[in-house]
């Protein structure tokens, strides 16, 4: 079963996913948007041009070669700290919404994408927000995640494709 949801009103489909986390937003902005933090559950780096983010800083993304041989460009769109950070992410846009809730932070990730990349984006970042959640994903986690979210959003988006040339796993 995938925890993703779709999201048609844009220009590119999007795939929602929505956690709840018990730190209050400042805390969550700084595991979005400091190197230290988002080591621990993002799936690269993120390099900021010139160190700050700010909207207009170019943003680079290597992911490690273990993984696969990619690095991706990207743009910051939007710096709200500490309640909406939105980038480019290579051909996709990342939106992250922060909101207090119950003396944490509701957080809500948004990841307009090709639509042949809706399931398994999906599932990639469910992954990773169980890491930010502190929990270690499942080893299959992500295959089940992944035909989940292929049956789920096929008939809206047709075929879904699975990892991308050259990924190695991690």
């Amino acid at each position: 079963m995938t925890d993703a949801t779709l999201v048609m009103d844009g220009a590119l489909p999007a795939v929602r996913l929505e956690r709840h986390l018990p730190d209050p937003p400042a805390v969550v902005w700084r595991a979005l948007t400091d190197p230290d933090e988002l080591a621990r559950w993002f799936p690269c780096r993120i390099l900021v041009e010139g160190g700050a983010w700010r909207v207009g800083a170019k943003l680079t993304f290597p992911f490690p070669p273990a993984v696969i041989d990619v690095t991706l460009e990207g743009e910051v769109l939007v710096y709200d700290e500490p309640h909406a950070p939105a980038y480019t992410w290579g051909d996709e846009t990342l939106r992250f919404e922060l909101h207090e809730d119950a003396g944490g932070t509701r957080l809500v990730l948004l990841d307009e994408l090709a639509p042949s990349h809706a399931a398994r984006n999906a599932a990639g970042w469910s992954d990773c927000l169980d890491r930010l959640e502190g929990k270690e994903p499942s080893r299959d986690g992500w295959q089940a995640r992944f035909e989940a979210g292929a049956r789920a959003f096929a008939p809206a988006l047709g075929p879904q494709d699975g990892p991308p040339a050259g990924y190695k796993g991690g």
